[in-house]
């Protein structure tokens, strides 16, 4: 009998990816996959516009089946990217994109679209099935003046217990302009129900009217501003007609006193969610002091229902807990 090992694959022939890959396209972002897929790509250096308030976002983002739950560009809102931190009121600056609401005048174009632009990576690693990122920005006025100084934490890992896989994104911006800024929304400016301004996503097209739960309720844009620790949106795709869930969850350390986040979410008249920390109250932050917020977004094929999107929210705090 031959004493001959089995090859997992022909010799000289590079084996399939086992498990979380990630490529770092030099100057340009960080492509995620998982085992031979395609999870999404963070853009650190984008080529927007200065009207679109050029940052980093996730584009696209899609479930371990495969299917895309992310949305780039959309006609509506050029500025709409994907999942990216975006704060549209932040003293008389805005570093979301397009126009900006004013107390007394509503919405207008003004010269004043910001941007977050990449510094450095300090941490790029993938060990024990889990991709950390740590990464410095700082964020500059249409005019360059420097505004704010961030240090972003990223991972993701893949939860196969769950068929689904996990970003967490963590925050921490510090006040540099030299003075107070008092961070708000077009709410806190004036205009109902328009508290949007934080981690932002958009969904695909095919995702209008599709169905939101938190943990005591179900249903849509009625859902606005509720306040609760996770948000989960379920919407179809076009084509074959499967679903896809997405779970929002709140770090209970971000709202101290408040118990839980406002979420802004819309499934009409397109998808979107938003922890919204400045829905409906300006938070100011003093020269050098910093603010810290941390979320996690579970991402998964099917239509979980509330219940399997609970189940979600709880990985993804599990998740959060040991980032």
């Amino acid at each position: 009998m031959n004493d001959r090992r089995q090859q997992p694959h022909p010799p000289g022939t590079e084996p399939e990816p086992a498990g979380l890959t990630v490529t770092h396209e030099l100057g340009t972002s960080l492509r995620v996959g998982y085992r031979g897929r395609p999870l999404t790509r963070y853009v650190h250096r984008p080529w927007d516009a200065p009207l679109e308030s050029p940052r980093p976002y996730f584009h696209p983002l899609r479930t371990l089946g495969g299917d895309l739950v992310s949305i780039y560009r959309p006609h509506d809102h050029i500025w709409h990217k994907g999942l990216s931190l975006s704060l549209p009121n932040v003293g008389s600056e805005n570093f979301w994109g397009g126009v900006t609401y004013r107390r007394g005048t509503g919405y207008g174009q003004f010269d004043n679209n910001g941007s977050m632009d990449h510094q450095a990576f300090d941490e790029l690693s993938l060990t024990g099935g889990r991709l950390r990122v740590t990464e410095r920005l700082r964020w500059h006025t249409a005019h360059g003046e420097p505004y704010v100084t961030e240090t972003r934490r990223l991972g993701i890992e893949v939860l196969p217990d769950d068929d689904a896989w996990v970003l967490v994104f963590e925050t921490a911006i510090t006040n540099v302009r030299g003075a107070r800024t008092v961070i708000g929304s077009p709410t806190t400016e004036g205009r109902d129900n328009a508290g949007y301004g934080g981690l932002f996503w958009r969904g695909p097209r095919s995702f209008t009217g599709g169905t939101v739960h938190t943990p005591d309720a179900t249903g849509g844009d009625e859902l606005m501003g509720v306040r609760a620790p996770w948000l989960g949106f379920t919407g179809r795709h076009d084509d074959h007609g499967r679903s896809s869930t997405l779970v929002f969850v709140d770090d209970a350390a971000n709202e101290p006193g408040a118990g839980h986040v406002k979420w802004f979410v819309r499934a009409t008249p397109f998808a979107c969610v938003c922890p919204a920390p400045f829905f409906d109250r300006e938070v100011a932050v003093e020269d050098g002091a910093t603010l810290n917020r941390r979320y996690a977004v579970v991402i998964a094929d099917g239509d979980r229902g509330r219940d399997g999107s609970g189940q979600l929210a709880r990985a993804g705090a599990a998740s959060l807990a040991a980032h």
